[in-house]
């Protein structure tokens, strides 16, 4: 017996008959897809949020921290009824070298750095230690022990955060020749003038030698380096920041003019 072929319009319908379904899978898959797509982009735009509100929150904390402690080196001079005392530079020769303190965290010193704002005071503390020191709430700069102290010829060298907790060198690489950046102490103010910058493996710890990059070599100037990672929600690299002490400003002749005019503009 012969089997009959099948009838081209039975074909035809058959063809109609499935490929619906086929659409509706193709549909459904599409749509789960872009839901996906959707919840990842929702999920990246929550972390950056979330991150950035982290980072504005601690340092405001580090910043009022640091205010704080200026205020406490604030009260031991007499009040002026003449305004803001303004200081008269003086060589970095003649500045007072301060004494490395001798226990991990203890804060010695605050951080301004005009081109960052006129809120922007953060804490230096001894250690980079990330527990202690450098994801402290109210501190977030530390000095690396055994490096020069501010004041004295040789290699002051601090580390801090690029991002998360209160990121106080979040904006490193936008420092330019010549920016200020000053040290306060309850002696008095170290001025730095901002060099240069670069990036470097996190091997490079020669950074760190009392001339950095430049092993065995005998320092003859006050250099402040600061260190961070790079890039940005990343430890892959480091971004190294360089200055030179300039002037000096003892406390009882009255705070640098940088830095009273940039408290006046912001009232």
């Amino acid at each position: 017996m012969t089997v009959p072929a099948t009838a081209p319009h039975q074909e035809h319908e058959r063809g109609r008959r499935s490929a619906p379904v086929v659409r509706r899978r193709a549909s459904v898959l599409g749509v789960l897809g872009e839901l996906l797509m959707t919840a990842g982009v929702v999920v990246l735009l929550f972390l950056g949020w979330y991150l950035w509100l982290g980072d504005v929150i601690a340092g405001s904390a580090q910043n009022e921290a640091g205010q704080e402690l200026q205020e406490q080196w604030q009260l031991e001079q007499p009040p002026s009824t003449d305004g803001p005392r303004v200081g008269v530079p003086q060589d970095p020769s003649t500045a007072p070298v301060l004494a490395e303190p001798a226990a991990t965290a203890d804060r010695f010193a605050t951080m301004l750095i005009p081109r960052f704002g006129a809120d922007y005071v953060r804490t230096i503390a001894q250690g980079v230690g990330l527990r202690e020191v450098l994801n402290d709430p109210e501190t977030g700069i530390g000095h690396y022990p055994g490096t020069a102290m501010p004041g004295a010829v040789g290699n002051f060298a601090v580390a801090a955060h690029r991002t998360t907790y209160g990121a106080p060198f979040n904006r490193i690489l936008d420092l330019q020749v010549d920016d200020s950046i000053f040290v306060e102490t309850e002696a008095g103010w170290y001025q730095y003038s901002f060099r240069s910058s670069e990036i470097v493996r996190p091997s490079a710890v020669d950074v760190l030698e009392p001339v950095p990059r430049q092993p065995g070599v005998d320092p003859t100037e006050r250099i402040l380096t600061m260190t961070t990672c790079h890039p940005l929600f990343s430890a892959a690299e480091r971004a190294i920041g360089y200055a030179v002490m300039t002037a000096w400003y003892p406390r009882e002749g009255g705070a640098p003019a940088e830095l009273v005019d940039l408290a006046a503009a912001a009232g």
